[in-house]
């Protein structure tokens, strides 16, 4: 089943409801609407356009002209409507008598142009007309189907916006094309369609951005980001994935910012709140990241490192109780996750339970053996609980680690508490 299947049917539908006059009616700029309102206050500038074309161009039959100008300025009103900014207007002074062949460009990609034709009458008889030149300039052609008769005295118009074509699916006959409504593609799909036409270079860009990222090429993979989100303003992961560099380059509002853009997109995207609250946390707005990783948790309750974030929140804002019940919910779910048997033993030992601090350091390093922080924090609780070999030992063996790291100043400062116990 190819890509256009869906939308013929979703077409018949459309027409089926066009005869009882049930159509789907949004007023919001930018929403999907087969349905558009042209209010005599909008009309108006609309109007005036034409009588100033008809003074620029001086026509023999101004009646006439005035009519074919206001249907291709109502036609446009539509488009601007549901489309917004996702295409930009060509600029009419350019246009030779008017005709310039192209009406938009995606604001993306000004080499990808879109035809309006507007007609008014009986849909199931109307047909839209488009040239041999406008097909070649255009990548797709918009039909709008206009319910009243257009006129100076018209003050109210409904729109319809009868569907779309692919000018690479447009059959010539002679010079021109004539398409009828059933020969269109239901309009729903007109914006996804127009994404499509850039999405190739999208995820070149998308690509080599990831690529910048493995070779911690961090300025590069925020240029090639923003070149997606150029192309295309509603890709969450763009946002999310330059909101990771901007952190990495410690630029943490500004990941924020994007993290933000993500969620907008995307409200479900836990990741972006995870990562979100990763950086407010590192602004100081614990509180903040504490709502981040909840909100993380509701959308995905297995997504462990959310509760590890949240644990070390809390620990932060002082719930040592809150923090451990986080971190013992990271075990439960990923029992091998070093780090969270780690900072649920630091937690313990703040709330004095420094045996249960002992048997989750030493779990650690069960897990792995060379984790120096665990050795090192066992040794502390053993020297509190006053078994000063046990807390040489380990500190002993934190050390080792240490020199093999290349860690100089973590291992001056072991030796130091083993001379300190010594004395």
């Amino acid at each position: 089943m190819d890509w256009t299947t869906s939308l013929k049917a979703q077409q018949t539908d459309f027409i089926q409801r066009l005869k009882s006059a049930k159509l789907l009616h949004c007023d919001e700029k930018g929403q999907h609407s087969e349905l558009t309102v042209i209010s005599d206050e909008r009309s108006k500038p609309l109007r005036n356009f034409c009588w100033e074309m008809i003074k620029k161009y001086k026509p023999n039959d101004p009646q006439n002209y005035f009519i074919n100008n206001m249907k291709g300025k109502l036609g446009e009103e539509v488009v601007k409507s549901r489309l917004a900014d996702f295409v930009t207007e060509v600029d009419y002074e350019k246009r030779v008598g008017g005709d310039g062949k192209v009406d938009f460009t995606l604001t993306s990609d000004s080499s990808i142009g879109i035809q309006v034709k507007a007609r008014n009458g009986n849909f199931d008889k109307i047909q839209w007309s488009i040239s041999q030149e406008e097909i070649e300039k255009n990548a797709v052609l918009v039909c709008i189907l206009i319910q009243e008769e257009v006129s100076e005295a018209q003050a109210e118009y409904n729109l319809i916006l009868a569907g779309f074509l692919p000018t690479n699916m447009i059959t010539l006959s002679a010079s021109k094309a004539l398409v009828g409504i059933d020969e269109l593609l239901y309009s729903g799909g007109l914006r996804s369609y127009l994404e499509s036409l850039t999405s190739s270079e999208s995820d070149e860009y998308m690509r080599l951005g990831k690529e910048c990222c493995e070779k911690e090429e961090y300025q590069n993979a925020i240029a090639y980001y923003t070149q997606v989100l150029q192309l295309k303003p509603n890709n969450e992961d763009a946002y999310f994935r330059r909101g990771f560099v901007r952190s990495k380059l410690g630029d943490k509002q500004g990941a924020i910012e994007d993290y933000t853009q993500a969620i907008k997109i995307d409200p479900n995207y836990f990741k972006a709140y995870n990562n979100r609250g990763f950086a407010r946390s590192a602004l100081g707005d614990k509180q903040g990241a504490i709502d981040d990783y909840t909100q993380t948790i509701k959308i995905d309750p297995n997504y462990f490192k959310a509760y590890f974030n949240r644990g070390f929140a809390r620990s932060a804002l002082g719930d040592k109780q809150g923090a451990i019940d986080d971190y013992t919910q990271v075990i439960k779910i990923n029992p091998n996750y070093v780090d969270a048997y780690n900072n649920r033993g630091s937690a313990r030992s703040n709330l004095g339970d420094k045996q249960g601090a002992i048997d989750d350091y030493t779990q650690v390093i069960k897990i792995n053996p060379n984790y120096a922080l665990a050795y090192y924090n066992r040794g502390f609780v053993r020297s509190a609980l006053g078994d000063k070999q046990g807390a040489i030992k380990d500190f002993q063996t934190a050390a080792n680690i240490y020199i093999k790291e290349g860690k100089e100043t973590d291992y001056q400062d072991t030796m130091e508490l083993i001379r300190k116990i010594n004395k």
